[in-house]
């Protein structure tokens, strides 16, 4: 099963990977490695494969959590594994427990790992453009600082998403960046299409970071929108599909 890491390998207790859309039994729209609960893929095939990836990291199944994702700032600290029905609204998570697998799912937003590099501590989020501008990524790490970790102490990866020249958005879209900090126009570049920009998500996420401490960051540098082997919620909108599937980032603590 094809899944990608980082330098974030380096630090001996920590295993992470980001995985592909390849390697799982869903068919379709969603072929192969769904991890997301669609309505036009089956409930077990995502069980399926959402054990897959688990097991790929040595990962106990029922130890590998997803919350309900829903584009906020809200961070858990996970102490202790939930089913499915059950997972709390948030889309970043940090833990201390050893064999706990902390997932986010994606199809072009940005999976973000954290990890301390004294201190058995890992961290995960989801940052679309909503969770990156309101500062879901450094409500991880706030959240890692509150247990022991300090910002300089903290190693992050950044996953797949869409490319920093691949996100079409419309001229009204930077306003709220503009608001925030004049300086966020850097991040938007003019587009072929009349009144259209260019938003370099990835790029603003890694500025959030470094903003907040962060000094080490790996970058994976894989669109997903122009790569095949990833799902993409806006190339299925460009292709006209009814549908798209989610591939999951996993971190955990050996």
């Amino acid at each position: 099963m094809k899944h990608l890491t980082t330098d974030l390998a380096a630090i001996p207790w920590v295993q992470h990977g980001f995985f592909t859309r390849e390697g799982g039994v869903s068919s379709g729209l969603y072929t192969s490695l769904n991890c997301g609960f669609k309505k036009d893929d089956k409930r077990n095939n995502v069980r399926t494969n959402r054990a897959l990836a688990a097991a790929a990291l040595d990962i106990a199944p029922d130890r590998l959590v997803v919350a309900r994702q829903t584009h906020s700032t809200k961070v858990v600290t996970v102490r202790k594994p939930w089913v499915p029905k059950n997972a709390p609204e948030s889309d970043g998570m940090v833990t201390a427990e050893r064999g706990m697998g902390l997932g986010v799912l994606t199809a072009d937003c940005v999976p973000v790992m954290f990890a301390s590099k004294k201190d058995k501590i890992v961290g995960i989020c989801h940052a679309g453009w909503k969770g990156a501008l309101g500062g879901v990524p450094e409500q991880v790490v706030a959240a890692m600082k509150r247990r022991g970790a300090p910002p300089e102490d903290i190693a992050v990866a950044i996953g797949p998403c869409i490319g920093a020249d691949s996100y079409e958005v419309s001229g009204a879209f930077l306003l709220p960046f503009q608001e925030q900090d004049a300086d966020n126009a850097r991040f938007f570049k003019q587009s072929p299409k009349s009144g259209h920009h260019i938003f370099n998500l990835p790029g603003y996420v890694v500025h959030r970071l470094k903003r907040v401490g962060i000094e080490t960051i790996y970058e994976t540098r894989q669109d997903t929108l122009t790569g095949e082997a990833f799902f993409s919620n806006r190339r299925a909108y460009l292709n006209g599909e009814k549908g798209f599937g989610l591939q999951i980032s996993i971190i955990s603590i050996k």
